[in-house]
């Protein structure tokens, strides 16, 4: 028998080498790759389980909730691995991640594992051979309240989403979901672009001077020019007549006076500007004021807090700063990545002020440790800051040989944030000064101006020298001033006009959400977790709620409707103190205040506080598609969310080219990228009075007599090839021509467009000969005209006839391959300009090279390789086996865009990820969930009719199969002993 050791079961590859090495020989280290097993999709439930609420769910809401958990196929391997290590182990030690996730994969671990051994929680917040061999000492058992708190989440997420997305899918559109948090979030950015949609801007005009404390504003020499320059400040007119002058935060977002201030406009202003620059001799310092000024500096990072100042400072993304600090914590730089605490242990406290006083000197360290607490009482996750790990840190300029790129921006950024915060505030002196100017010339003489200018000298940099926290967009002047330096000013001094300028301004709608931003709000309201803000994001993102525009995030229109049908139908669901009610009595379910079985039946179920969900779902009565995916623009424009997008819809009574007042009103496409704050009244008047285009004869096709028609479709420009009109028949009754009376055509259904019944044919007796026709008509709808779509570079306008022609006869025949005898064949594709040769493709570089490549050409782009041309301009990378299929990890370019592939495996890169930030974590992670999806459903063929077979000599009985048994349930979890 081999030598026994004790098994030590992480969550991800990367720390298993790491951990290894730091426990010694006498332990095997694997990874579970995360979770094992999870519920199973309710279509793959055991026939004889798919009724009542678990054949709904896969959860049992009539017996406690209980959960129905299967191993996927993809993670019976590691599960087979891990089974056949334990047989060798003397001892399990879990250690998972110390989160309600991590907690709960230990859990599932035992479930599954079944060990015989002594099994124990080993927990770490930073992978260093000090951390780990210190939580190696101290064990623990599972906590079952963290796990109750996940099942919790688990649960509410799979009732919430199966119970609300199918009412999404019926009245809004197919492939929507609704989950608890993220239709939160989208509410968010939805209310936020509604305010930008009513806001209306204010008008306003002030002043702004140019003062120097000289007489004489010419600079003879250089010497004179730089003391000129230090003594010129800036100042902005305050008052005018002793009256307030109105700014930016006067005005409310429709654009009326909120205070008593008063606006000046232009003609006051220019005539002000013009009176001062006369009366100069009479502008003196009316009032000189200063105090001290103190800035502290911001507490390290918890995980929202990182979230929004990577965005803010390096541009990252919520994912993708996840997955650098997953990526940096897994290899021992960091601490563990997701927590909701400020606070630094004692040993990271006392290497901040220990390398703070090392590097920029020991008066930048206060006499006492900085204390930081949290603002959330129930901090789940782990209990200190991100840091960098280790008792002493390791400088950026220590790392930069074996950190690069992404992982070296973050490490610096944590770094910075966590010395900075143990050292001491920023000072200084803030200085006001107010100028006085009475107007003597001009239009304007006798009215006296105020100006005011403020500077602030930092005279004991502090935290500075290390980090200066970044800020949000702020609106309307309300940022906070930078640091400046005034001259020396005193009470009477005389100055002297050195510019004087009249701005006008235009108050401005609240900022759209950022990550950053909208992290922060998230958080402040309460709604979800740290872990989770990252997810959300990418959630919202990738269901097309929302369109990340530069760093701002843009609703689509079908988060209108999303949101409009959730407040008017589930409106406890996306009300944000629900929300954040519902973490909260999360997290006391972590706790242990809380049972999870109670909690679940009162939001199902209903209490005295709240209806249930069942009872929200049961009663929610007729919803008018058509109410919730409409919003009027104005008295005759309505936008329309359809199937295929957003359109508007134009009354026919107000249609100037509608004929008939009661006519079908007239649709217009809205541009591609047009923002819903940009779809004012005036601007859908512009789309609708633009110029119709009609479909166009281009001429006819010489080869079969065919009309070529030039249409504008849903899908963009396009040629079709269609019968010319017929000429009205003719029949040969009694020796007289009699042609077929337009008024026998039937009409058409308005909803189906089939052909209907005239009276005369719906009282006609029923023939044999009738089935035929339809079958006929049926047989010759289905025979499609040629269509083509025209290339980007063409205009609908110009096309001719020969260019259409040659569209419609794509794909082009370039030539035949001298080696093979094969055809090569030019064409477009959904994905761009292609050429085929056999089931051999190669992308062309434009559209024109369809036409315009000959058979040399093909035939050197068929020599190279098959992704050589972008493997040259792709950054593409190179990594480890996968854990899971043990081959080589790799990034490649294809036709669909980058993916990450280990040869039998492909997991395309999200949308919202570049190349760039994919690491060996996180290409793993994607194969994982790509293994977990299984591969597409392949559409079943129609059945057809087996023809009728003759009767055949009777043979004996077959022996029937015995019937399968059905699948095992998996096993209910039994509660462990609670520590």
């Amino acid at each position: 028998m081999p030598d026994t050791k004790k098994l030590v079961i992480v969550e991800s590859p990367t720390k298993v080498k790491s951990i290894a090495q730091y426990l010694g020989d006498g332990y095997e280290v694997m990874a579970s790759v995360g979770h094992i097993r999870d519920l199973i999709e309710p279509k793959n439930l055991p026939p004889e389980l798919k009724k009542g609420g678990l054949g709904k769910f896969s959860v049992d809401v009539d017996n406690d909730f209980e959960p129905y958990y299967v191993v996927s196929d993809q993670k019976k391997k590691t599960v087979a691995d891990l089974k056949r290590a334990l047989k060798n182990a003397d001892e399990l030690l879990l250690a998972t991640d110390e989160d309600r996730e991590g907690e709960a994969i230990a859990w599932h671990l035992i479930e599954v594992l079944k060990p015989t051994v002594p099994v124990k929680r080993m927990v770490f917040h930073e992978i260093t051979r000090e951390a780990i061999q210190a939580a190696r000492e101290s064990t623990r058992d599972i906590d079952t309240a963290l796990v109750d708190a996940q099942e919790t989440r688990r649960i509410l997420d799979r009732l919430y989403g199966f119970e609300v997305s199918p009412v999404l899918w019926r009245k809004v559109g197919p492939g929507l979901s609704a989950g608890r948090v993220q239709s939160a979030a989208t509410r968010l950015v939805v209310d936020r672009e509604r305010e930008r949609l009513a806001f209306i801007a204010a008008g306003y005009w002030d002043l702004t001077a140019r003062l120097a404390t000289r007489s004489d504003t010419t600079a003879p020499d250089a010497a004179s020019a730089a003391s000129a320059d230090a003594s010129v400040f800036e100042s902005r007119l305050v008052r005018l007549d002793g009256k307030r002058v109105a700014s930016g935060r006067d005005f409310d977002d429709r654009g009326a006076l909120k205070s008593d201030a008063v606006t000046l406009d232009e003609p006051t202003v220019r005539a002000l500007a013009a009176g001062i620059e006369q009366s100069s001799s009479t502008i003196a310092v009316s009032k000189v004021e200063s105090k001290p000024y103190s800035r502290r500096p911001a507490a390290p990072f918890t995980t929202s807090t990182l979230q929004q100042e990577a965005a803010r400072k390096l541009r990252f993304s919520a994912r993708q700063t996840m997955s650098v600090a997953q990526s940096l914590y897994e290899n021992g730089y960091i601490t563990y990545m997701r927590t909701d605490s400020p606070s630094l242990s004692q040993q990271a406290t006392n290497a901040a002020r220990s390398q703070a006083a090392t590097l920029y000197g020991a008066d930048t360290v206060p006499e006492k440790p900085r204390v930081y607490t949290g603002k959330s009482k129930s901090a789940q996750e782990a209990h200190e800051a991100i840091r960098p790990s280790g008792e002493t840190f390791r400088t950026p300029a220590e790392l930069a040989s074996r950190l690069h790129g992404n992982d070296f921006k973050l490490y610096e950024l944590i770094w910075k944030r966590t010395v900075a915060s143990q050292m001491a505030d920023a000072k200084g002196q803030t200085a006001s000064v107010t100028i006085e100017a009475r107007v003597t010339e001009g239009e304007v003489a006798g009215r006296v101006a105020e100006f005011s200018a403020s500077g602030t000298v930092i005279t004991f940099r502090g935290f500075l020298h290390a980090y200066e926290e970044g800020r949000d967009e702020e609106r309307n002047g309300q940022a906070e001033p930078s640091e400046a330096k005034l001259p020396p000013l005193k009470e009477g001094q005389a100055l002297a006009v050195d510019e004087i300028e009249a701005k006008g301004h235009e108050t401005t709608p609240p900022p759209r959400y950022t990550e950053a931003s909208l992290v922060k709000t998230l958080e402040e309201l309460g709604v979800g977790r740290p872990s989770t803000y990252a997810s959300i994001l990418s959630t919202i993102v990738d269901r097309g709620y929302v369109t990340p525009r530069g760093q701002a995030l843009v609703p689509n229109w079908i988060a209108f409707s999303v949101v409009r049908l959730l407040e008017d139908y589930f409106g406890d669901l996306v009300e944000y103190d629900f929300t954040a009610e519902m973490e909260n009595d999360l997290d006391r379910i972590a706790g242990g205040e809380a049972a999870r079985i109670d909690w679940l039946n009162s939001f199902y179920f209903g209490s005295d506080k709240h209806r249930g969900l069942r009872q929200v779902v049961d009663n929610l009565g007729d919803i008018d598609a058509r109410i919730i995916n409409s919003i009027r623009i104005d008295d005759e424009i309505t936008l329309r969310i359809g199937k295929y997008g957003p359109y508007l819809e134009v009354a026919a009574s107000a249609d100037p080219g509608a004929e008939n007042p009661d006519a079908t009103p007239r649709r217009v496409n809205i541009p591609e990228g047009l923002a819903p704050d940009e779809l004012t009244a005036a601007k859908a008047h512009e789309l609708i009075d633009a110029p119709v285009v009609t479909d166009r004869i281009i001429g006819v096709n010489p080869a079969n007599g065919k009309n070529i028609v030039a249409k504008d479709g849903r899908f963009g420009p396009y040629v079709t090839e269609l019968d010319p009109e017929p000429e009205p028949l003719v029949e040969e009754a009694r020796g007289a021509a009699v042609s077929k009376p337009a008024d026998d055509t039937p009409p058409a259904d308005p909803k189906t467009g089939e052909l209907l019944e005239t009276a005369a044919e719906a009282s006609a007796p029923t023939t044999a000969k009738k089935p035929a026709k339809k079958t006929a008509a049926k047989k010759a709808a289905a025979v499609k005209p040629r269509t083509a779509s025209l290339f980007k570079s063409m205009d609908l306008a110009a096309i001719d006839l020969d260019t259409a022609l040659r569209l419609l006869d794509l794909p082009r025949v370039v030539g035949a391959d001298p080696e093979s005898g094969e055809e090569i064949l030019a064409q477009n594709g959904r994905y761009g300009p292609y050429l085929k040769k056999g089931a051999d493709t190669r992308s062309l570089t434009s559209e024109d090279d369809i036409f315009g490549i000959d058979l040399a050409g093909a035939l050197e782009l068929y020599a190279q390789p098959k992704y050589g041309a972008r493997r040259a301009s792709s950054a593409l990378k190179e990594f480890a086996e996968d854990p899971e299929s043990g081959k080589p990890i790799r990034v490649k370019d294809g036709r669909f865009g980058p993916y990450v592939t280990d040869g039998v495996t492909n997991a395309t890169i999200p949308k919202s990820e570049s190349v760039e930030e994919v690491d060996f974590d996180r290409a793993v992670q994607l194969l994982a969930d790509k293994r977990a999806k299984g591969p597409a459903p392949k559409k079943k063929a129609p059945a057809k009719k087996a023809p009728a077979k003759k009767a055949a000599a009777k043979k004996p009985a077959a022996k029937k199969p015995a019937a399968k048994k059905p699948a095992a349930k998996a096993t209910a979890r039994t509660a462990a002993p609670k520590k």
